[in-house]
């Protein structure tokens, strides 16, 4: 649906996307031709009843700060982390949220008079990057945090699967001697590539780890160097994943580890071409030509939240292929 659809429809030319992580809240206002009106961060509430008050709060402040009115926005779109039933608006398991199992859709429309959608943030965030990154065809989104995940869109639109967990590669065992994984399982991509991981295995303080082990590998340090090398070589194992399982032309970078920069993106290059070094077929497939890094700052995650919240039927939003 384009924006001047949806403001037909509604009445309200607005759309306002929120991505709702464990201690922040950005959000963005966005006009029926796709420009970003504003954008905002706010602290994110724990609980229920906090977080459900953290976002109306932060929809209020972003239309009194774009000079609008609550009768201007036609929609609020919620990317969270979570098992997110994209029906009914309902949340579950988002743990870093204090949040087992909230009506967040039917209670933020309820205390706003707004229609809302919720869509777990990492697959919002892979249609907001394949929108504002002008892809066409089909992309992967490669979340690399805390943890790690993905999601897939095709045609700009989301491709869920048959039960909703289409691109998790986050708990793709590649090493069943590795690491144990938060999952049960062992050595996941996760235990490899995802920050919580190397933070755990790297043992001592600072804050940013996985940061410090780079900088620990450029001087020699053998752990940080073995680290080092799990880092670049787990995230290529996930980008192998994503190309081989669902053929995807691009895969896009992001995530809190891109704030590593060229060092991370440099390295899962290097490891992608190491690793198709002796196989004919994985050089025809040019894998390290397919990644990119979300550029720094990129508001993707909200305004991927924004679209969804747009869609006003299942019809925008695929949940099968």
């Amino acid at each position: 649906m384009t924006g001047a659809e949806s403001a037909d429809r509604t009445g309200r030319p607005i759309r306002v996307g929120l991505d709702v992580g464990g201690t922040k809240i950005d959000a963005v206002a966005v006009s029926p031709s796709g420009d970003i009106l504003g954008r905002l961060r706010r602290s994110a509430g724990w609980g229920d009843d906090a977080v459900v008050e953290s976002i109306v709060m932060a929809v209020t402040a972003l239309i009194d700060e774009t000079g609008l009115s609550l009768a201007d926005v036609g929609s609020v779109g919620i990317g969270i982390p979570g098992l997110v039933d994209v029906e009914t608006g309902r949340v579950d398991h988002a743990v870093n949220l204090g949040v087992k199992s909230l009506d967040l859709a039917t209670r933020a429309s309820q205390a706003l008079g707004v229609p809302f959608r919720v869509e777990n943030d990492v697959k919002a965030a892979a249609l907001g990057a394949a929108v504002l990154n002008g892809v066409a065809g089909s992309m992967a989104y490669l979340n690399l945090g805390t943890g790690v995940a993905a999601g897939i869109v095709i045609d700009g639109r989301i491709w869920r699967g048959s039960r909703g967990t289409a691109g998790e590669v986050g708990h793709i065992s590649v090493d069943p001697h590795g690491r144990l994984c938060g999952c049960g399982q062992r050595g996941c991509v996760e235990t490899f590539c995802g920050g919580g991981a190397l933070a755990k295995a790297w043992g001592r303080p600072g804050a940013l780890p996985v940061r410090d082990i780079l900088d620990a590998a450029d001087g020699g340090d053998p752990i940080a160097l073995a680290l080092r090398d799990d880092l670049y070589r787990g995230a290529a194992a996930a980008v192998r994943v994503l190309v081989l399982s669902a053929d995807v032309e691009t895969v896009v970078i992001g995530g809190g580890l891109t704030a590593l920069g060229g060092r991370l993106e440099d390295g899962i290059r290097a490891a992608l071409h190491a690793g198709a070094e002796a196989s004919p077929f994985m050089r025809s497939l040019r894998l390290d030509e397919r990644i990119e890094l979300l550029a720094a700052g990129s508001p993707a995650a909200a305004f991927g939240a924004a679209l969804v919240g747009a869609s006003v039927s299942e019809k925008e939003i695929v949940t099968h292929g």
